[in-house]
């Protein structure tokens, strides 16, 4: 099966229970799933393993802090990723307008930048209509795995 890494952002704890629960459920359909709480640029460069980022959003569309240090490594070092594939979950709160769900984005265009390739669409959760997030996650991570 596949080995993969879950890269999480979160601030209140929302992001990391939801990458839990994805790695519980893709480890009982045989799939190797390291969940990293902080992540460090050395947890992608030193394999090529698929990458799931699975974060939250904080105040106008912002990374998490947990998330920022790597996501300000990625932009400045920029180490090339030629077609690894990534997908992107994002948490948000649809009220905050244009910023809704924006560390996903941001997440998105700096993996782009490295030359890593996105497979499926971005799951957004909005927190104004979904108060378990993991309940959506899981299945989503589900399908996109098969899709590697």
């Amino acid at each position: 099966m596949t080995a993969i890494r879950i890269l999480v952002g979160t601030v209140y704890g929302g992001a990391l229970l939801t990458a839990r629960e994805i790695k519980k459920a893709l480890e009982t359909e045989g799939h190797q799933v390291t969940v990293l709480e902080q992540p460090r640029l050395e947890d992608i460069t030193n394999n090529d393993e698929p990458l799931l980022v699975c974060t939250s959003t904080t105040g106008q569309g912002e990374i998490p802090p947990n998330l920022l240090p790597f996501y300000a490594n990625l932009r400045d070092q920029l180490p090339q990723q030629p077609g690894r594939p990534f997908g992107i979950i994002v948490l948000g709160d649809s009220s905050y307008g244009d910023t809704y769900c924006g560390a996903g984005d941001l997440m998105e265009e700096a993996l782009y930048e490295t030359a890593a390739r996105k497979v499926g669409d971005t799951l957004r959760i909005d927190a104004m209509e979904v108060l378990d997030p993991e309940a959506e996650a899981v299945p989503w991570a589900r399908d996109w795995v098969t899709t590697l």
